[in-house]
């Protein structure tokens, strides 16, 4: 592979080892794009950059470049986990809160006037549900509840942005294929109505029939571009569901 030529959707396709991620990687270090974490570089790494030459078109249009990795959305992930294991330990503690005020009798706060904070929540707590109690002191309902799928699109919900260049590793780790096909339109109408651009490592079926993406083979040597339903990946899913198609009737 000599020369690229990019689309508003690129597509780098390829079997596990097939230079799908180095290429990606190349492709951030030469244009300066940001990331979250370290780029892994390998010992000819450096070199392969110097190499790489490009052109920028309407680049004064382009207000953010950034490489995103399936690394990324992980620690996105884990990060509201830790939240969520913070949020559900003050919320037993609030239960039990709850509890104590409800069972505790009333005379035991009446008889101290240091008590009365406990007495008013005492009686805060017998016009009150637990889990209304449980909200009021959370002051929040943001306790998390989702999938790690639904977490994961919502990733990439909050990540796009509009005007901005995407280098995107495998984007499909942790999506079923319903949320495959909604990251799928919505790559497809971030580029059509908000001026993005996106470069893709995938081998997702669901991503590989993005509506005018460009895609490039790897497995092929010379790299070629070729249509999404002539790759190999896709042949062989094709396939399965015709030998099962007997199931489906």
């Amino acid at each position: 592979m000599e020369n690229i030529e990019f689309n508003p959707i690129t597509i780098f396709y390829g079997e596990n080892g097939s230079g799908k991620t180095t290429v990606l990687n190349i492709i951030a270090d030469a244009i300066n794009a940001s990331r979250r974490n370290i780029n892994k570089k390998g010992d000819l790494f450096d070199q392969y950059v110097k190499m790489t030459d490009f052109e920028e078109i309407n680049q004064n249009e382009c207000k953010i470049k950034k490489y995103i990795s399936s690394d990324d959305v992980f620690d996105y992930m884990l990060d509201l986990r830790a939240i969520d294991s913070s949020v559900n330990r003050r919320k037993s503690d609030l239960i039990n809160e709850y509890y104590e005020y409800k069972n505790t009798p009333a005379q035991e706060y009446t008889s101290n006037i240091e008590k009365y904070d406990d007495l008013k929540n005492k009686i805060d707590a017998n016009r009150m549900t637990v889990s209304k109690h449980v909200r009021i002191r959370l002051r929040s309902n943001n306790i998390i509840q989702e999938s790690n799928g639904e977490t994961a699109l919502e990733f990439w919900q909050n990540e796009i942005e509009d005007n901005a260049l995407y280098i995107i590793d495998e984007p499909e780790n942790s999506l079923s294929a319903a949320n495959q096909l909604k990251l799928k339109t919505f790559i497809e109408e971030s580029a059509r109505f908000y001026n993005c651009q996106f470069i893709i490592a995938t081998h997702s079926p669901f991503l590989l029939a993005i509506d005018g993406a460009k895609i490039y083979d790897l497995d092929s040597v010379p790299v070629k571009t070729r249509r999404w339903t002539d790759l190999e990946n896709i042949k062989v899913y094709n396939q399965f569901f015709l030998d099962h198609s007997d199931n489906f009737e």
